[in-house]
């Protein structure tokens, strides 16, 4: 299909000085309605040695601001945000198919993580250390660790770039972005808004491309580049965790996922389904924290799931563009055809599909909830990352507990229950990095965010966020 006349953003990438167009381009279409929407960069080898030069020059430079010149900054970048908001989220919901209401909180969110940083820049403490000896100090002091290579996935791309380029701006590193090569455009739209607010090209790029792995190489291989920080599936984590080894790079990795959601038989059982709702099928499922596993406890099993069903029947699928909207797109024929095989072998194992269970026309597919979930099938195994969600009968916290932590990964989890003493036992014995307790987006920009096991390592969110990016210093002097 031809462009068409929807998007009229920037599709060069920002690289060095400013904005270059590489001898290629490829086509990104909408999720929604399958026509093509931009010609975007589609950067290479020339252009990843320009930016790592580029990112090496400025760091120099940025480095030596100080705090409250950084902080001002950010704080501008921020504003421009919270100004083109709707238009921004228009953006999300055009390239990747998020619906835009939704896609508008998701800005929102991605501002906050500038706002957050650009505050926090100001308080990258030191500390003098008590000597055993008279004629000795001690002092220790926090610096930059260096240029930052991202790379950051399609299904929050305001908000995975920010959680990332806000700690390293702040903390006085220089960033190189590879956006995802579904979703650049928001990227590039957040790096006018940077140039806008009087930032240096070179302080951070964005370098989009089709295909990632001979642009990446470049980066990876080059010891001046001190960090990688990426969000992804487990298995490109893996990759990139064993490439840096050889320059011995700072990793942040925030992977894959397949969170429980523990409903508990004295939860409040209707607030326990509008969040459940809430949290597995916001962006169609398609989030690393959402609900992939629903277990509920077995005397409250027949009412929950005629009420999770009834909930999740009347949300509407639609274009990502209509405000109505609840349901998107899955954001490629790929993603698609997971969902797809994974609803197919829990029928053919005995599952039944309460509602949906089906494929739309496109790239949809239907809300489902699936019953009679056993362990064995693959949407139990995998993380499906589409608006699917099995439902498991359980009687004991002790198994369910068991079913919960019968995972390689260790992202999120989430549980219901009004039994305070419950509460804390069933937290602290899950074993994920992160925990929401009657909370179905426990997410913000001042707490951690990250994982263990096979979702990963390092975190986001906090001062712990700012800590990734920075490496401390020790002096000792003799006076």
């Amino acid at each position: 299909m031809t462009a068409t006349l929807e998007f009229q953003g920037q599709t060069k990438a920002l690289i060095a000085t400013g904005w270059v167009s590489p001898a290629s381009s490829y086509p990104l279409t909408s999720p929604s309605t399958g026509q093509v929407i931009a010609q975007v960069a589609d950067c290479g080898v020339t252009e990843a040695n320009l930016a790592l030069e580029a990112t090496v020059t400025a760091f120099e430079t940025w480095r030596n601001t100080t705090a409250y010149e950084r902080s001002a900054l950010m704080k501008k970048w921020f504003a421009l945000m919270v100004r083109d908001e709707q238009e921004i989220a228009r953006m999300i919901a055009l390239e990747m198919g998020k619906p835009v209401s939704e896609a508008l909180g998701e800005v929102r969110y991605a501002a906050s993580f500038i706002e957050w940083y650009a505050e926090e820049a100001k308080r990258v403490y030191g500390e003098i250390i008590p000597s055993q000896f008279g004629h000795k100090r001690l002092f220790a002091s926090k610096h930059p660790v260096g240029p930052v290579y991202a790379v950051t996935p399609w299904n929050f791309p305001a908000a995975m770039l920010t959680r990332k380029v806000g700690p390293a701006l702040a903390a006085g590193c220089t960033f190189v972005l590879k956006p995802a090569e579904q979703s650049p455009l928001t990227a590039l739209k957040l790096a006018e808004l940077w140039l806008e607010a009087g930032g240096a090209a070179g302080v951070f790029q964005v370098l989009p491309c089709a295909d990632p792995i001979a642009l990446s190489k470049v980066f990876m291989e080059d010891s001046r580049i001190r960090k990688i920080t990426f969000t992804g599936s487990t298995e490109v984590g893996r990759i990139l965790t064993k490439q840096s080894a050889d320059t011995l790079k700072r990793v942040s990795m925030e992977l894959g996922g397949h969170a429980p959601f523990i409903v508990f038989d004295d939860a409040d059982i209707e607030q326990a389904v509008k969040d459940v709702v809430a949290c597995k099928f916001r962006n169609a499922g398609q989030t690393c924290v959402c609900t992939n596993r629903v277990y509920v406890q077995r005397g409250i099993l027949e009412v929950f799931t005629a009420k999770f069903a009834s909930a999740v029947s009347g949300l509407k699928v639609g274009d990502s563009l209509d405000p109505s909207t609840q349901i998107g797109p899955l954001v490629d024929a790929q993603g698609l055809a997971k969902v797809k095989t994974h609803v197919a072998d829990a029928l053919l194992h005995g599952a039944t599909a309460v509602t949906g269970g089906s494929a739309l026309e496109g790239l949809y597919f239907q809300p489902t909830v699936l019953a009679g979930v056993t362990e064995d099938m693959l949407v139990m195994r995998e993380e499906t990352f589409g608006p699917v969600a099995p439902v498991i009968a359980f009687d004991t916290e002790a198994e369910v507990l068991h079913a919960a932590n019968n995972t390689p990964f260790g992202l999120a989890a989430y549980v219901w229950t009004k039994d305070l003493s419950r509460a804390v036992r069933v937290s602290e014995k899950l074993e994920y990095g992160i925990v929401g307790l009657n909370d179905p987006i426990p997410s913000t920009a001042q707490a951690p965010f990250g994982g263990i096991k096979q979702s990963g390592f390092g975190r986001e969110g906090g001062h712990f966020g700012l800590e990734e990016y920075l490496y401390v210093k020790y002096v000792s002097m003799v006076i």
